[in-house]
């Protein structure tokens, strides 16, 4: 079987009981970056194999390791934070697994998308999560603007390098919406900005901006119905 589970996104006590069951049960863990998985293992004292599976060596490794699964062998997927397959790697192995017939099962936690959406503020009775913007301005707005009418809240990620450069084109985009950007999410230094979107682009120019960044934006809101003239 295929085990897709998650990990913490910061702090290392919001692994699940389950999760640790299942490392500790699996053959071989496939992980994004086996340094940084390692030091999650030993936290908890799990001693296992692992196999680096990453995206610039996804290709080659998800025959390799179909398989391994196809010859009987049990694997977890992990990834550095949070669950596999959202904006890291993991589709291709589960793709190829869910055709070949080979079980495959999640194993939930934590997920920087919803941590953030339930600290955002912002209606979450329906959202749409766009991973990270183009790194590029043009193709930048133009990804943005594919949401512009839309009417759920948006979820974007982004790193320290171009954050202040997306709030500055969300805003030329969607107007100055309400917005929340989250930092260091579950860490001792968790950071949350609300406001509208130039006002966290203002309070930011004195911040200290590192590690990844998750920005959630309102949608457009519903139009207020026209008066008739009289």
């Amino acid at each position: 079987m295929l085990y897709l589970v998650a990990t913490p996104i910061g702090n290392l006590g919001d692994m699940t009981y389950r999760a640790v069951e299942t490392l500790l049960m699996v053959d071989l863990i496939a992980s994004e970056d086996t340094r940084k998985t390692s030091i999650l293992l030993k936290h908890y004292g799990i001693s296992k194999p692992q196999i680096a599976f990453h995206t610039m060596n996804e290709a080659k490794m998800t025959p390799k390791l179909l398989e391994r699964l196809l010859d009987g062998e049990n694997i977890a997927l992990v990834t550095n934070a949070g669950t596999p397959g959202i904006s890291d790697p993991g589709y291709s192995l589960t793709h190829a697994a869910v055709q070949a017939g080979v079980p495959v099962t999640s194993i939930p936690g934590a997920s920087a998308v919803i941590t953030a959406l339930t600290l955002a503020d912002l209606p979450l009775h329906s959202f749409t999560f766009k991973g990270f913007p183009p790194h590029k301005e043009g193709p930048r707005k133009r990804f943005m603007e594919q949401e512009k009418d839309s009417l759920h809240t948006l979820v974007f990620y982004e790193s320290p390098y171009r954050l202040s450069a997306s709030l500055k084109n969300a805003l030329e985009v969607y107007g100055d919406r309400r917005a929340v950007v989250a930092n260091d999410l579950t860490k001792k230094f968790e950071t949350i900005w609300r406001g509208r979107l130039s006002e966290i682009l203002e309070t930011l120019q004195d911040a200290s901006i590192k590690g990844e960044f998750c920005i959630c934006i309102e949608g457009r809101g519903e139009e207020k119905p026209k008066t008739p003239e009289a």
